[in-house]
């Protein structure tokens, strides 16, 4: 099996009714991409047909079985050029005569393997079923290759079905639409799982829907290493798959960190009830009533002394309740520092500084702290208020630098307060796509993330030349992609993360409050994008007096449409 490999991205508009044309054009930029040297080449999800068929009866004249007339004409283009296609086409299934969206990955010697769309986007009910295959990862000269198609990448647990089944590169075809892109979802599946995606999107405007383009092919660190804005096109680099066998995420072995005990919630069904009935059971922690909240985020570099950090906290509190904040989220071990661990117990001085601190100004606090109980040291973070504490969580996945001195937690943090369900994670576990979504499954409304992180969680977008409807952007962006942005919204929660500033020693900062929402245009976050200091803005907790869910972090529509049945390996 190679290291160093040369593959392509091919971007492509089919015509509805047309098939024959489309086959023809797909088979010309394939060749354009193994002529090119490529030997693993991507097209578009439904790139045989086109995709916004009314209904069964509408797509019928176009359906093949797998493997079939289309399968072999590729198979034997893949035998001629010596290389290895992925194919989107709707198939059906002879047996049952149901109808999918499907990808399937073509060698020299015929089909290799088929994934059928899992998580079906909006317009896939009119005519096909969900996907019965699961996701597979297949063996094959080039590499080891997973498939996924469009809405399947919205769903953290199916990328990392194929991570931890030891995929070197995820071929995800799309239709994707109603963002710029390479869209931040796909840079974020790279990213966490360590692998790389090459992505193939369509472009165009199809029964009134716009698609986006943007194919591209993203690395393990999230660099986009080729891309195409608009048109039909074709992008090849030389990609090295030893980095995505290295399984390290901003330098961490994330794979052999992860925590499978702590996320027994992930094939379960939390929200295919109405949230509302569900968290109301037997009269067992029912949600807050929820409200509209200022909530802030502050960066700065906390040194050894904790009285020095305290001093700190209270001047960045008193500048964010000046601009109206109610709720101000710290960096990770903001009261004792980063070095060598003084470690100090919560019912200790420092604490009660910090809840003395809460009390004058009037505000709920959330700081990270070396805590000490009984000689054991934990990475922990506090949340408090002039009540006093309300509650503590001990970091659960700990990085290198914790493994020194640190015992890992084994308990979640959940706590019901006035401004909602606050969860809370420390740093390293915002690198757990996991750690999130246990927490949104919890019925969490808001978490709240003190962080000490190096390396890149954002990425800039030059603009695109697609025009989009007002008002989704298409120019350029400092922040096209923030990690804990897709974290927010692939949860459907409020996040507000508070990330250490000291740029000597490799923390970036880029603090912020996001959204539940990554498709909600103009986004509803506030980033601190320079300098020690704080950002501030509004949160919304609260529900219309229905019997039903009214807002986004209530009714999680990401997290109603899992298909959790599938997820059984997260928890090995």
């Amino acid at each position: 099996m190679t290291a160093k490999l040369k593959v392509a991205t091919v971007q492509f508009e089919p015509t509805m009714f047309e098939k024959e044309r489309n086959l023809a054009r797909l088979e010309a930029l394939v060749i354009e991409a193994a002529q090119d040297g490529a030997k693993l080449i991507v097209t578009p999800e439904m790139g045989t047909t086109g995709y916004c068929w009314f209904d069964r009866a509408e797509v019928a004249p176009f359906v093949e079985p797998i493997p079939g007339p289309t399968t072999e004409r590729f198979a034997a283009l893949a035998r001629e050029q010596g290389c290895h296609i992925v194919i989107g086409m709707p198939e059906v299934d002879p047996e049952t005569n149901l109808y999918y969206n499907s990808a399937v990955l073509i060698g020299p010697e015929g089909v290799v393997g088929t994934h059928r769309k899992t998580h079906p986007y909006i317009a896939e009910p009119k005519w096909s079923a969900p996907g019965d295959r699961g996701h597979a990862v297949f063996d094959t000269p080039v590499g080891r290759i997973a498939l996924l198609v469009c809405m399947d990448i919205h769903f953290i647990e199916t990328a990392r079905l194929v991570g931890l089944g030891g995929a070197d590169i995820i071929c995800h075809i799309s239709n994707w639409l109603a963002e710029r892109t390479p869209a931040p979802y796909w840079i974020t599946r790279a990213v966490e799982n360590s692998c790389y995606l090459i992505e193939s999107n369509r472009w165009g405007l199809e029964r009134t829907v716009q698609f986006s383009g943007g194919s591209c092919v993203i690395g393990p660190d999230g660099a986009i290493e080729a891309v195409i804005d608009t048109g039909d096109g074709v992008a090849c680099v030389e990609i090295d798959l030893e980095r995505a066998r290295a399984r390290r995420m901003l330098g961490e072995p994330v794979f052999e960190q992860r925590r499978p005990e702590l996320y027994m919630e992930l094939p379960t069904t939390t929200f295919a009830w109405n949230p509302l009935d569900f968290f109301t059971l037997y009269g067992h922690r029912p949600l807050p009533k929820g409200r509209r909240s200022q909530v802030a985020v502050a960066q700065f570099a906390p040194t050894g002394d904790a009285n020095a950090n305290l001093d700190r906290i209270e001047q960045l509190a008193a500048q964010a309740r000046a601009d109206g904040a109610e709720l101000v989220v710290f960096p990770e071990r903001a009261i004792t520092g980063l070095d060598a661990p003084a470690a100090v117990p919560v019912d200790g001085a420092a604490v009660a500084r910090l809840i003395a601190i809460a009390t004058r100004h009037g505000l709920h606090l959330a700081a990270g702290l070396a805590e000490d109980e009984g000689g054991t040291l934990y990475n922990s973070a506090v949340l408090v208020g002039p009540q006093g504490v309300i509650g503590r969580y001990r970091k659960t996945h700990l990085d290198a630098s914790d493994h020194n001195w640190a015992t890992p937690g084994n308990e979640w943090g959940v706590f019901d307060t006035k401004f909602g369900r606050i969860g809370l994670l420390i740093g390293h576990d915002a690198a757990f796509p996991e750690a999130g979504r246990v927490l949104a499954l919890r019925g969490c409304d808001l978490i709240l993330c003190p962080a000490a992180l190096r390396g890149a969680l954002t990425s800039a977008h030059a603009g695109t030349a697609i025009a989009q409807n007002y008002p989704i952007p298409t120019g350029a962006d400092p922040h096209h992609w923030h990690l804990m942005r897709a974290r927010a919204g692939e949860n459907n929660v409020h996040l507000a993360f508070a990330n250490v500033l000291d740029e000597a020693s490799g923390y970036g900062g880029k603090s912020g409050v996001f959204g539940p929402d990554t498709f909600e245009f103009p986004r509803r976050e506030a980033i601190l994008t320079a300098g020690e200091g704080v950002v501030t803005t509004e949160i919304d907790t609260t529900n219309l007096d229905t019997p039903y869910p009214t807002n986004v972090v209530r009714r999680k529509d990401l997290v109603t449409m899992r298909l959790p049945h599938h997820y059984l390996p997260l928890i090995r």
